[in-house]
């Protein structure tokens, strides 16, 4: 299950795609009707047309990369397995149920669904609302099935070694990589805070131990980064984080990646190359937003090298790692397994 993307990159179908995205509730967590002021009066009806462009920008002739590349997996994965397959997305077509009718479709008798979402780290607004939303599905069609989800595998072994052996080709003596993840209200944040008293309130929160690293975004995408560097064998000057995709005016995670585009140059690193660990497919925040404009950015700047590292799309290592996991589950159904947080209920 991956975010999904408007049917086209005209601006009617790309209005209708925000709509759906920005009126989750998960993504946009203020009230409905001040949610449905601002996105209907003012957030689409200003950035409809621009986001348009962009995905014009990026459109390719098997339309959306991002669907077209989880199709790919899709396709790729079911060569290496005896399970059907089928994808789904959060927002757009495939719907849910429609991956759910497709399963019944090819095996009548289904008793399990195994639910992957395409998000490594855990967010109210990517992985908790596409589960919320296939467990909701389940529930409405009264499904026999019952389901099986695949926790968030920021520090999963196999996860690590895949985004390592990507990562790993593009590296170059004397070049920076920044690990560009997206950025999240920091309410989110606190507001997925189990102990209620431990995220952003302490200097060192996302390294010191907490029941509350389990839901915390931001502790994911440092363990993320520490976790590939390790392997990597790269030193503390090598690498650094950034958080992008920044939408309004409220306090969300920094730095950002567009500020840190306009000072890395000053600061000497001048050859850069960046990575988006939050992202497994390539899509309008990775292909437009990181390889269009933040490159721009960053020459702008005085930047000389600027290599975008793509995501793990349909590399061998990934599919390879998905194959696994299944694996896994269907030997022990507790490997993996996700356990939900009281919000999520």
């Amino acid at each position: 299950m991956n975010l999904g993307s408007p049917r086209s990159p005209q601006t009617k179908d790309v209005a209708t795609y925000l709509n759906e995205f920005l009126m989750d509730g998960r993504v946009i967590d203020s009230p409905w009707l001040l949610r449905t002021l601002l996105v209907r009066g003012i957030i689409v009806p200003f950035r409809a047309s621009k986001s348009a462009e962009a995905y014009g920008s990026i459109w390719t002739e098997n339309g959306s990369p991002l669907v077209h590349i989880t199709r790919q997996v899709q396709d790729l994965l079911a060569k290496k397995t005896d399970f059907p397959v089928t994808i789904a997305m959060r927002y757009g077509q495939p719907s849910m149920a429609a991956a759910y009718e497709a399963l019944l479709k090819e095996a009548p008798g289904l008793e399990e669904v195994i639910l992957l979402p395409m998000y490594p780290h855990y967010a109210m607004s990517s992985y908790e609302t596409a589960v919320v939303q296939a467990t909701e599905v389940h529930l409405k069609n009264r499904y026999a099935f019952k389901i099986t989800t695949i926790a968030p595998f920021y520090n999963d072994p196999l996860y690590i070694n895949a985004m390592a052996a990507s990562v790993k080709p593009h590296l170059k003596k004397g070049h920076h990589l920044l690990f560009s993840y997206h950025s999240i209200p920091e309410k989110h944040v606190t507001k997925r805070d189990v102990t209620n008293s431990h995220c952003l309130r302490l200097g060192t929160c996302c390294q010191s131990a907490s029941p509350a690293h389990a839901y915390c975004y931001r502790h994911q995408c440092f363990e993320t980064t520490r976790l590939v560097t390790q392997q990597l064998g790269l030193g503390a000057s090598d690498f650094s984080v950034s958080f992008q995709s920044k939408l309004g005016r409220e306090a969300w995670l920094t730095p950002s990646t567009t500020s840190r585009m306009e000072t890395m140059p000053a600061e000497g690193i001048k050859k850069l190359l960046v990575v988006c660990p939050s992202f497994v497919s390539d899509c309008l925040e990775t292909l437009e937003e990181i390889n269009i404009r933040e490159r721009e950015n960053f020459m702008k700047a005085g930047g000389e090298e600027y290599e975008y590292i793509p995501c793990l799309n349909t590399q061998p290592e990934w599919i390879e790692t998905i194959r696994m996991w299944l694996q896994q589950i269907d030997a022990d159904p507790q490997t993996l397994t996700f356990k939900p947080h009281a919000a999520y209920v």
